[in-house]
């Protein structure tokens, strides 16, 4: 038993140390990856020259043009572990210093490359359209659609990643159909292929925020404010916009929190400095209005995040300060909830200097201005992988309810959603009639529902579930 470990480690560290040479071995590939993925790996290190794949063995031979490219390829696979369809492979020096291939056996795989080369050249390739679509890169633009978004994708974050392929000229974010999307533009077409080779269906965080990337039909974007929602790299001089005052980049040095929140591979791995606070300001009558609005505003911050404690500001009742379990969330409540509008208000939410809400000492509370809700039963992400974590959308009219108690009707729901000062305009139950969607008259009647009514008491120990929809009725 110990020699045959001892002789399986002894092959280990033979083919660990073999010298660098142009040709890395690849190896723990998946059932079925395709040849296009293989060679993405090494895209954004330099020009691949040769493919060998195979299959049976769920392995492959990848060939750059330089060793150099190998050398520093094999350096960054290193520090991050490559991924093929979000499953880790491993990449080690070739003891072939090139790859000589029967193009007959290996015709497929040949006929890929010979179209990325031809993209990477910037020609025209011709082989079998079958196989790939051999066309020339169409546009420098790129149209970018993120899924399964639960972590906010900045401008900068997009700009690390894409950057790896070629020069940046432009971004443009938006939201359409209630999906974030973005176009980004490059100096080169051929850039904006190896980017898309390389990236689409990858996630930039784990397992969420999964990139969809297409090619524009525009060749060209028309960018007129640098700020949060767009950028022309070119232009520095450009104005922020009116009004613009909430541009927050994306690494905020005020906070002493160092969260590592993923890296999409092979892009740079992306860091952020977050501060779990937020500080909420918002033009409030009186005390008790502020009390309540801040007090139910864990709800709504709660579909972004488990709010942890409350803070009104003693010498500034229209304001207060929100912790959240970490800065991701914070982040996430901030770009969704800035600029709604509540009770007829508009909310303005930044990241706080403050790292925490501090509680009062004991009996210097008198007005009830600090609340903690570390214990609360409303916290929806405590449990790793919950599907809650798959279910965060923008504020929205339209809401999704879940857990309805049995022999609850449309009625019933229309009524009780109607009660809480707004109009039902829409109704729809799904099959099993535990979940439906009601459609309110704006966003703001959609929040404000979300915030009297998720978890109410339905009796016999149902308490109904309400959360913002991307689906309309």
């Amino acid at each position: 038993m110990s020699s045959t470990s001892n002789g399986s480690d002894s092959k280990k560290q033979r083919l660990d140390e073999s010298p660098p040479s142009r040709v890395l071995h690849i190896r723990k590939l998946p059932n079925e990856v395709s040849e296009t993925e293989v060679i993405a790996l090494g895209l954004p290190f330099g020009k691949v020259t040769n493919i060998l794949m195979l299959k049976g063995k769920n392995q492959a031979f990848l060939e750059l043009g330089t060793e150099e490219a190998a050398v520093t390829m094999v350096n960054y696979y290193t520090a991050v572990t490559p991924q093929v369809r979000n499953t880790p492979v491993f990449i080690q020096y070739s003891n072939h210093k090139e790859l000589k291939t029967d193009s007959a056996l290996n015709q497929r795989a040949q006929a890929v490359l010979q179209a990325v080369s031809a993209v990477q050249d910037g020609s025209s390739p011709s082989s079998d359209p079958g196989v790939l679509d051999l066309t020339p890169p169409p546009s420098p633009v790129l149209r970018i659609i993120i899924d399964n978004m639960f972590y906010p994708v900045t401008l900068d974050v997009l700009q690390q990643i894409f950057s790896k392929f070629g020069t940046v000229m432009k971004i443009i974010t938006f939201t359409k159909n209630n999906q974030f999307q973005a176009l980004l533009q490059f100096s080169d077409p051929v850039n904006a292929q190896q980017a898309k080779l390389s990236l689409d269906g990858q996630n930039i965080y784990n397992s969420c925020c999964t990139l969809r990337i297409d090619f524009s039909k525009l060749v060209n974007v028309n960018v007129k404010y640098n700020n949060d929602k767009s950028r022309d790299y070119t232009r520095p001089d450009l104005p922020t916009g009116d009004g613009d005052t909430n541009f927050i980049p994306s690494i905020l040095h005020t906070s002493p929190f160092f969260i590592f929140v993923g890296s999409i591979s092979p892009a740079l791995s992306v860091f952020f400095l977050f501060s779990p606070a937020l500080f909420l300001s918002y033009r409030s009558p009186s005390l008790a209005r502020a009390r309540s609005l801040s007090l139910s505003l864990s709800v709504p911050s709660g579909v972004y995040g488990d709010v942890q404690r409350v803070k009104i500001l003693y010498n500034k009742k229209d304001s207060a300060l929100i912790q959240l379990s970490d800065g991701n969330q914070a982040q996430l409540a901030m770009s969704h909830l800035n600029g709604q509008k509540v009770f007829g208000k508009v909310m303005r939410v930044t990241l706080s200097k403050h790292q925490t809400v501090a509680l009062p000492r004991e009996g210097l509370d008198d007005q009830l201005l600090t609340k903690d809700f570390s214990g609360s039963p409303l916290h929806r992400f405590k449990k790793p992988g919950s599907k809650n974590f798959q279910n965060i959308f923008p504020p929205s009219a339209t809401l999704h309810l879940s857990n309805i108690r049995d022999g609850v009707g449309e009625d019933d729901l229309r009524l009780l959603f109607s009660n809480s000062g707004g109009t039902v305009k829409a109704f729809k139950f799904f099959q099993d009639r535990k979940m439906a969607l009601i459609q309110m008259s704006s966003v703001e009647e959609g929040i404000q529902a979300l915030m009297d009514l998720h978890n109410y008491d339905m009796g016999g120990n149902h308490h109904l579930k309400v959360s913002f929809s991307k689906s309309t009725i």
